[in-house]
């Protein structure tokens, strides 16, 4: 039975320094409070030495009520030849008022004669120095030993005498760090295994992921015996990034069976990914482990009707028991079972066995032959599922419609869409302008539906993509348009092909209104 594991959270220090990201500090405020909420036990704030913002996040955080995250601050061992006690950067670790620190130092005889410039022997009395000065101050002090499986490599003796530096300078905690990615998961076990039989603290571990081994490398850890694992949410860090802790929490609760976070927290482990990518301004990765929207995907036939008897034959856990959900997708690999859950999943009393069915999977291979993409347009592939069997009524039609485009030199382009529709039993003639054809177009239907569907004012265009097919077909390409719409309850997602753009982009707005305005209704 494995010990329980402590996790460490560096999101808010060394997942800034990927590329890409950058938090402010309310942004870095509500990101640990959300950690917080998840019983994270270690959230590291950044170095309070290197800028005013991180010192502006400890004076901050500091007032507020916390359940149970230790606030942890960040620096480096003193600087050769200077006294600890005016060693700048370890006073901002005591300033920053946290009650624990973390302190790097070199393990690595490389890095210290090349990088340091500095010998071996006050390497290691900067070690033990900088650790029992943090101690007497009153802080818990958690060693991170940098480059710590190369060093080893390079020279086994000279790296444990660091672990051995930090451990009589009285450090409660040593973490051995893969600084450069380049372990592999059976050298980490190797390695702490030895390591356990010189150094007598708890051990950590921090991977990075060069080699894609970061979550690898700290499972394979926990296994030799570390205690603490450190990564950041959604893996995010320099280069590569760090372990991912995304993976590691619900590995260790579902592989492992060993407790770190409360398990009713895991619930909420989507959330939180969302959330941190929200607040970061990234993307999510939708094919994370977990917490991804991919995670628990289903696509091919064969997949899916073994999903329907038994959903443990193709996952690994209930996707629920993450926060996320089960999402079955339909494209030209689909069976009848795919379409028979969707039916399922939008309450729709049909039979699978109807020729209607295979008529609507035909319908499906022959539309993404032509370069419609329906996994993530569940909006369009709805509409197109009532229209094949519940007898769809559309609440509009266009009967035409004219772009207007206007070019002058030195003057922005003037778009207008002027369009004729019917509208439940009207016809509607109306114009509008926009900074673009497709805005132009947006305006110019929300203005004809207004009056017949006050809803339309609800919805708002949250995302537009557009993807050309064929790039060897230059401005003949055809192309897809895809969009997601919201109304602040939900959103959905819909899609358009054609070789002209404002065609894909008319067909695609247009059943994100037709579909909003549908669940509007039914509501």
């Amino acid at each position: 039975m494995l010990p329980a594991v402590k996790i460490y959270d560096t999101t808010l220090r060394d997942g800034t320094q990927g590329e890409g990201i950058s938090l402010s500090v309310d942004d870095k405020i509500k990101i640990a409070l959300k950690l917080d909420a998840m019983g994270f036990h270690y959230i590291e704030g950044g170095w309070p030495g290197s800028n005013p913002k991180d010192m502006e996040f400890f004076k901050r955080i500091a007032e507020c009520d916390l359940n149970q995250a230790i606030i942890t601050a960040f620096g480096s061992t003193r600087k050769p030849g200077v006294a600890v006690e005016h060693d700048a950067n370890l006073k901002a670790l005591i300033e920053s008022g946290v009650k624990a620190a973390a302190i790097f130092g070199k393990s690595w005889d490389f890095h210290v004669t090349h990088a340091l410039n500095t010998t071996l022997e006050e390497n290691l009395a900067m070690i033990e120095q900088s650790v029992n000065y943090l101690k007497k101050n009153g802080l818990e002090v958690i060693y991170d030993a940098e480059h710590f499986f190369d060093g080893y490599k390079a020279n086994q003796e000279y790296a444990l005498a660091t672990l051995a530096a930090a451990q009589r300078g009285g450090a409660d905690t040593v973490v051995l760090c893969d600084t450069n990615g380049g372990t592999m998961p059976y050298e980490v076990q190797e390695i702490l295994e030895d390591v356990q039989n010189t150094i007598h603290l708890p051990m950590g571990i921090h991977a990075h992921n060069d080699c894609e081994m970061a979550v690898a490398n700290s499972m394979m850890a926990v296994r030799a015996g570390a205690a603490q694992v450190q990564g950041t949410v959604n893996g995010y860090g320099e280069r590569c990034g760090n372990a991912n802790l995304c993976s590691i929490i619900p590995n260790l609760e579902f592989k492992y069976k060993v407790e770190s976070i409360p398990g009713d927290n895991l619930v909420h482990l989507t959330e939180v990914s969302r959330y941190v990518s929200e607040v970061a301004n990234v993307n999510p990765n939708s094919h994370q482990p977990y917490v991804g929207a991919s995670a628990f995907a289903h696509k091919g036939g064969i997949h899916v009707s073994a999903l329907m008897k038994n959903a443990s034959t193709y996952e690994h856990i209930q996707p629920e028991q993450v926060g996320n959900k089960r999402r079955v997708l339909v494209s030209e690999l689909s069976g009848a079972s795919n379409l028979l859950y969707k039916f399922k999943e939008t309450d729709s009393d049909i039979d699978a066995k109807k020729p209607e069915t295979r008529r609507l999977l035909e319908e499906v291979k022959n539309l993404e032959n032509k370069g419609y993409q329906f996994e993530g347009a569940e909006g369009s592939f709805e509409l197109l599922m009532r229209k094949t069997f519940n007898g769809y009524k559309e609440p509009f039609s266009l009967q035409n419609m004219r772009i207007i485009l206007e070019l002058r030199e030195d003057q922005p382009v003037h778009s207008e869409a002027v369009i004729k529709m019917k509208v439940k039993d009207n016809l509607v003639h109306t114009a509008a302008e926009g900074n673009g054809p497709v805005n132009a177009l947006d305006n110019a239907l929300r203005k004809a539906l207004e009056e017949a569907y006050p809803a339309v004012n609800k919805m708002k265009l949250n995302d537009y993509k557009v993807r050309v097919l064929d790039e060897k077909a230059g401005t003949e390409a055809v192309v897809r348009v895809l969009i997601e719409t919201g109304d602040g309850k939900r959103s959905w997602s819909t899609v358009g092909v054609s070789s002209n753009i404002i065609e894909a982009s008319w067909q695609a707005l247009v059943d994100s209104m037709a579909y909003g305005l549908i669940k509007n209704e039914e509501q």
